[in-house]
């Protein structure tokens, strides 16, 4: 059985890592049986979550994780599709990972309220005399990493305002579809609805969040996708 890699629930979520929802949806989407193993991070063959182990093999990174499944299990997500749909479909899946993710990674970590309500408590293993400096150290990579990217060399409302311009995409493509492309669900959907439901959390303020929340149909989205694939997580 393929074994995923995870942090576990946190702020609502099957898991914080957008990257991780998405490497899971994957394999729920191509029906393969798996389990989750919260207990990998100091084990990642990279440094990061997601990865998978499948027997002997080791996969890190939820896009090879993708690719991986769909060479080893003939795995086509985007069956049904044509070359245009595929293509939006894979375009929309880096516009996410390459540029809203680090806007989300600034909101969370970098706004101090919000990381005193979420990030923190990632913290909590540190001893406790060394944790503040721990946290200074990791926030100030943080910074390093958002502004070797690029975003963080804008401000804060500049990097918003591209943001908020990419989700206003995803709802233009969304439209009135079921699923991201059409009536059926394909690959990208695994990215789309880790990043939509990231961003709508409630646990996390900011305006990136409001403008996610102002697009009734990427709300609907969030709850129909929600409910088919996560339903434990399903506000009563």
């Amino acid at each position: 059985m393929i074994t995923l890699y995870t942090f576990g629930p946190y702020f609502g979520l099957p898991d914080p890592s957008p990257f991780v929802m998405k490497a899971e949806m994957l394999l729920k989407l191509a029906g393969l049986p798996y389990q989750t193993d919260t207990r990998g991070f100091g084990k990642a063959p990279k440094g990061k979550l997601p990865y998978v182990r499948d027997g002997e093999t080791l996969v890190a990174d939820s896009t090879l994780i993708r690719l991986y499944l769909e060479k080893k299990y003939s795995v086509d997500f985007d069956r049904g599709y044509g070359s245009r749909e595929r293509g939006v479909g894979w375009s929309a899946d880096k516009m996410l990972e390459e540029h809203l993710y680090w806007v989300m990674v600034y909101w969370r970590w970098l706004n101090r309220e919000n990381f005193e309500r979420g990030p923190k408590a990632f913290f909590r293993r540190a001893p406790a005399l060394i944790r503040p400096l721990v946290e200074k150290i990791v926030l100030r990579k943080i910074r390093k990493n958002l502004h070797s990217h690029g975003i963080g060399r804008h401000s804060e409302t500049e990097m918003t305002e591209m943001a908020c311009r990419s989700i206003e995409a995803l709802a233009q493509i969304l439209g009135d579809n079921r699923y991201f492309l059409g009536p059926q669900a394909s690959g990208v959907d695994a990215t789309v609805f880790a990043f939509v439901a990231c961003t709508l959390t409630p646990h996390f303020s900011s305006p990136v969040r409001d403008k996610m929340a102002g697009m009734n149909n990427l709300v609907a989205y969030h709850d129909r996708m929600m409910a088919e694939f996560f339903p434990d997580f399903v506000k009563r």
